[in-house]
């Protein structure tokens, strides 16, 4: 742990090539404007996932910041990282709630009891890792498997856009959609890099402003689950929620068949802790390899807790990433104050009732861009380890995988079980890869890509 930092410099300026080492700080106020930077950039994705997922954002918010602390004092203080609501679980959270009755109190113990038997696996993982060293997980995990989870993961999710959010309201959903664009495009510097937050601001405001000049929309209702007209934006709860108080809390309800449908959400959290330890370790300049099994074994335990209160899983977050390279500020001493601002976000109901009213037609037009970055970034794995597709081991399963989980395809085994898209497409991925090359081994024609 860091019992504490050493200030850099003067403490108010950094020179041209400086920067801010892990176990350093800048002046106390500069260093709280960096935590709050920090927030600003986890909040976007922090919140919008556990609303996808049917999770109450308070709890997520709040336990981000925990997770964090977590994190920090596992890893001993070396990885400056903030952990954030995971995407990779969306897919399997919305298959178990349509198994087990939807958005219910129920369904909501069943979805955070299996994140918790994820996260403890996930914990385990990272022991392994920290006993066996890192070269473990590029075996298992080569680029091309990686890349194709990271892949089925953001298209995988391509129906939650089309059949959940776009209906509600598809020109407020187009339109935060182009604002969005132009938001990721344009700005510069730390308002770009929270530029899907400035997307949801901007469609939340658009929606007030049409129900006032066009009255109420007449489209499916989330709610009623039905179409019929209503107000885009209802902020009755907003009113009614106190500025203070614990968020709603449940215990975990534990089914093995809605485990096996998030417990490959394992590969695709171990490839982007590996990807954002490496990154920050590139950025830092140290050795980070030591602690990279213990960065893993940190997340699995900070899901699992979270997930015991009814929290939303945890992954470290690329956004927060992009914040440290823009200020060159990698101090642990910045984490640990945007943990303890979250925090106290998670500590305000009537935050998360704000949060709450988000109308679905700006979320469509959000996740859509989410959904398809954290695609498109499976494709960037393979580029940049460029990865032989004309060689069939890869592009077959690597193929079928993609489309079972776009589908998404339902295979039933028996009347009890079922596994679908994103599991069932990881499922034959990593399966059928590995499968591919020890047939092709044994046939005698070499190793696969």
């Amino acid at each position: 742990m860091v019992s504490g930092w050493t200030r850099h410099g003067d403490g108010r300026t950094l020179a041209p090539g400086e920067v801010v080492k892990p176990d350093e700080r800048m002046s106390w106020p500069r260093m709280v404007g960096f935590g709050a930077q920090h927030v600003v950039a986890m909040f976007g994705a922090t919140f919008v996932f556990p609303l996808v997922m049917g999770l109450d954002p308070n709890i997520a918010i709040m336990f981000s910041g925990i997770a964090t602390i977590m994190f920090l004092l596992v890893v001993n203080g070396r990885i400056p990282s903030y952990l954030g609501t995971s995407a990779s679980f969306v897919g399997g959270v919305l298959a178990i709630r349509s198994l087990y009755g939807g958005d219910t109190p129920a369904a909501d113990a069943i979805v955070t009891g299996a994140i918790l038997v994820v996260g403890l696996v996930l914990a385990l993982v990272g022991l392994a890792v920290q006993r066996l060293g890192v070269r473990v997980i590029n075996r298992v995990f080569p680029p091309v498997v990686t890349g194709a989870v990271v892949m089925l993961i953001g298209f995988g999710l391509a129906y939650v856009v089309a059949d959940v959010y776009w209906p509600q309201d598809q020109w407020i959903a187009l339109v935060t959609m182009t604002a969005t664009f132009l938001f990721l495009v344009v700005l510069r510097g730390f308002a770009g890099r929270i530029a899907i937050l400035l997307g949801l601001v901007a469609g939340f405001a658009l929606s007030w402003a049409a129900d006032r000049v066009l009255g109420d929309v007449t489209a499916y209702n989330a709610v009623t689950q039905r179409v019929d007209t209503h107000p885009r934006v209802d902020l009755s709860a907003v009113a009614d929620a106190a500025w203070i108080g614990w968020p709603d809390t449940h215990a975990p309800d534990i089914r093995l068949s809605a485990v096996l449908l998030v417990l490959p959400a394992v590969i695709a959290l171990v490839a982007e802790n590996v990807g954002h330890v490496k990154a920050v370790g590139e950025m830092t300049r140290t050795d980070v390899d030591p602690y990279l099994g213990r960065a893993v074994a940190a997340d699995g335990l900070a899901t699992a807790v979270a997930s015991a209160f009814g929290g939303s899983p945890t992954t470290t977050y690329a956004e927060n990433i992009g914040v440290m390279a823009a200020t060159r500020v990698y101090s642990t001493a910045a984490y640990y104050i945007a943990a303890l601002i979250a925090i106290l976000f998670g500590l305000c109901p009537k935050f998360g009732a704000l949060v709450a009213a988000i109308p679905g037609g700006v979320l469509g037009g959000v996740t859509v861009i989410l959904y398809g970055m954290i695609g498109l970034l499976g494709a960037k794995i393979w580029v940049e380890n460029r990865v032989d597709f004309s060689d069939p081991v890869n592009m077959v399963p690597i193929g079928a995988g993609i489309i079972l989980a776009i589908g998404p395809v339902r295979h039933t085994f028996g009347s009890a079980f079922t596994l679908e898209g994103i599991a069932l497409g990881t499922v034959v991925v990593v399966g059928g890869y590995h499968l591919l090359r020890v047939l092709r081994r044994h046939g005698g024609q070499g190793g696969g890509g």
